[in-house]
């Protein structure tokens, strides 16, 4: 696992885990629902729906499975080329078993509940928190993330995420044309659900590091890191060049998510203290992603 995909054995079964979440839901509350999901999967159930409407072709299985694995091809050798081996390597083994489980997992004729509402949340919530744990642990589903990934280092004002909605807006688009209306915005408020919950737990794969300024000796603020959020810190005394008072300086390394935390408590403690901070840093080392940590904030506090 180290040699193919950096990956400790744990880092590898989560990955796995969170791909048959991300295959689960779509078999349970995507299709059975007749709605669409978003990126390439999305675009590969528009193109099945042409196909089957146009040549009246009924298939035993269904054929978006072949066609989401044929589109990521092409975007697999992009991210070889442009992005890096590894991340080919992890890119390959999360499309190809996406692949293999929405071809083996049964087919659910009807709708496990009656209330569409409920089927888009709970299968959003799923989708989002597969999806979300493989991208934490450095996996990913293809499609657009390769795109955007490509993207952004040939242009500095292009993200990820703005390739995704603007796919998206387009796939979305032709889903109300050829699904209807009421099927285009239950589809948008999948996507939508299962975005939130990606975007809680993408925050916890971003480092950021945090530079905290206080007058008095920080002995509070060391213990508030250690006890609330398990991490540690280093502090040293300094001068300040203003007037040549005695400062503190303590610096601490947090996941974006802690940081965003410390940040709200700190405020509220004492809105007196200076703090700087910077996301995306590089941390090698002992740095724990604390993975059962994202479990216990999505499923409980949905903060």
């Amino acid at each position: 696992m180290k040699k193919i995909f950096s990956w400790s054995i744990l880092e590898f079964l989560l990955v796995s885990f969170g791909i048959f979440l991300y295959s689960l839901s779509i078999k349970l509350f995507i299709l059975p629902n007749n709605l669409y999901n978003g990126g390439i999967m999305g675009l590969s159930q528009l193109i099945r729906t042409f196909i089957l409407n146009t040549t009246n072709i009924k298939l035993s299985f269904d054929i978006a499975t072949p066609i989401y694995y044929l589109i990521n091809i092409p975007l697999l050798v992009l991210a070889y080329k442009k992005i890096s081996r590894n991340f080919f390597s992890r890119t390959i083994y999360c499309v190809t078993l996406n692949t293999i489980l929405l071809a083996i997992l049964p087919d659910i004729p009807n709708p496990i509940t009656h209330e569409l509402i409920t089927n888009i949340l709970v299968g959003g919530a799923i989708c989002g928190f597969g999806s979300g744990l493989a991208i934490t642990i450095g996996g990913s589903t293809g499609g657009t993330d390769i795109i955007g990934m490509v993207l952004t280092k040939k242009y500095r004002k292009v993200s990820v995420g703005m390739i995704n909605t603007s796919f998206n807006v387009l796939t979305y688009s032709i889903c109300g044309i050829i699904g209807g209306i009421e099927t285009m915005v239950y589809s948008i408020l999948y996507s939508i659900f299962d975005s939130i919950i990606v975007d809680k737990m993408h925050l916890h794969n971003i480092c950021s590091s945090a530079f905290i300024f206080t007058k008095e000796k920080p002995d509070k603020i060391i213990k508030y890191i250690k006890d609330k959020l398990n991490r540690d810190a280093t502090y040293w005394e300094a001068t300040g060049g203003y007037n040549n008072t005695k400062t503190y300086i303590t610096y601490t390394v947090l996941s974006k998510y802690e940081k965003i935390q410390f940040e709200q408590d700190l405020k509220a403690k004492d809105d007196r203290i200076f703090m700087v901070t910077d996301d995306g840093v590089m941390v090698n080392g002992n740095f724990k992603k604390k993975i059962w940590f994202i479990f216990y904030h999505i499923f409980f506090l949905m903060k």
